[in-house]
């Protein structure tokens, strides 16, 4: 079967797919790896249901809970999920192969979760893949969602639900100085319009009754390991990442002011667990959107940490190359947000100055320091 493939949180999702492709059996899955066993006792167990586990978030999340008895996660993804090393109880994961747009997939991973107690919804395509691929955008950030949650609404009313959003939701006009929680989204992306869309529907359940949600809108993750995303925000994680390894990093903008809102990965990891314990009437019924805390740095700051912690002669790996397109986008997002809510909520920030808290993490996670 031809299959076109684009890339997404560090995952890929096929425009062709064939529900028998991906239809699983859940006892071959449930006993095909050593790291798939269930806890002992089944009712002491807080299930949880990870999708885009095979990219930089999910297997964070992962390695946080699979340290803690209280949690036996699904992680699932069309690739091969990952199973974090080095955790405490990872007999308490249960790995599932398999294609999120099916129905029938999505089946089998609910019924392989029960009692669910919640999920996070991390899959998706990123901003410059969508908006190369309008179609697949729509069926992967859109129809996905709307078909898992139709499912979980009837087997699990009440399930919480977690869902990564994205800053991109955006777009000018943007007023001066910092975005706050009154402030219009209006997209002007495919990857936006698109994540905007399937916040307003998750909003309309939670408001129904129907399931108990939360949306994270992320700010850009920086430094992520690994290969570059088709994010138009790539070079964000690339400017320190592909240097530090010696390889040549291309800066589709010529500005070095132009500011961008960041999070460790970390960061990102540790608000997630505390969404996860909020109780659901932190939040208004009919608002269900946390913007996840970060730092506004530029790219001289950038390059400047990257010279501090990696060293000057890194500095020469950075080309700038200006690219209509991606800058076109990347200048429809905010460059900074009023974090009033989040703090009310127990969330946590970067420690800076600028960009030198997120940089010094990254390298140091390499042993160079």
């Amino acid at each position: 079967m031809h299959q076109r493939h684009q890339q997404g949180f560090n995952l890929l999702w096929s425009h062709h797919s064939d529900d028998t492709t991906f239809r699983l059996s859940l006892n071959q899955q449930l006993h095909n790896t050593e790291h798939s066993r269930p806890v002992r006792n089944m009712s002491e167990a807080k299930n949880i249901i990870i999708t885009g586990a095979s990219g930089l978030v999910g297997p964070l999340l992962a390695s946080r809970l699979l340290n803690s008895p209280e949690y036996r996660l699904v992680l699932t993804d069309l690739h091969p999920p990952i199973l974090p090393p080095n955790v405490t109880h990872p007999s308490n994961a249960t790995l599932l192969q398999g294609d999120i747009t099916s129905p029938a997939f999505i089946t089998t991973l609910l019924t392989a979760a029960q009692p669910l107690h919640a999920i996070f919804l991390f899959h998706g395509i990123m901003s410059a893949g969508s908006e190369e691929d309008y179609d697949l955008s729509l069926k992967v950030n859109v129809d996905s969602i709307r078909l898992i949650t139709d499912q979980l609404r009837l087997t699990n009313p009440g399930c919480r639900v977690i869902y990564a959003s994205s800053q991109a939701v955006f777009g000018q006009p943007l007023p001066q100085g910092k975005i706050t929680d009154d402030v219009l989204p209006t997209p002007e992306s495919t990857y936006g319009c698109h994540k905007l869309m399937t916040e307003s529907y998750l909003t309309s359940l939670h408001r129904k009754g129907f399931l108990d949600v939360f949306i994270a809108r992320f700010p850009t993750i920086s430094v992520r390991p690994g290969r570059p995303t088709a994010a138009a925000s790539s070079f964000l994680s690339g400017i320190i990442r592909e240097p530090m390894r010696g390889v040549e990093c291309v800066v589709p903008i010529e500005d070095r002011g132009f500011k961008s809102f960041l999070a460790s990965p970390r960061t990102i990891a540790e608000n997630l667990v505390r969404v996860l314990g909020l109780g659901s009437g932190c939040l208004p019924v009919h608002r269900r959107v946390i913007q996840f805390p970060g730092v506004s740095v530029s790219v001289q700051e950038m390059m400047d940490a990257l010279g501090k912690f990696g060293g000057e002669d890194k500095l020469g790996l950075v080309k700038e190359v200006r690219d209509e397109g991606l800058e076109r986008i990347l200048r429809s997002w905010p460059t900074d947000f009023d974090l009033s809510t989040a703090e009310r909520l127990g969330l946590v920030v970067d420690e800076g100055p600028g960009a030198e808290g997120i940089v010094w993490e990254y390298v140091r996670s390499l042993g160079k320091v």
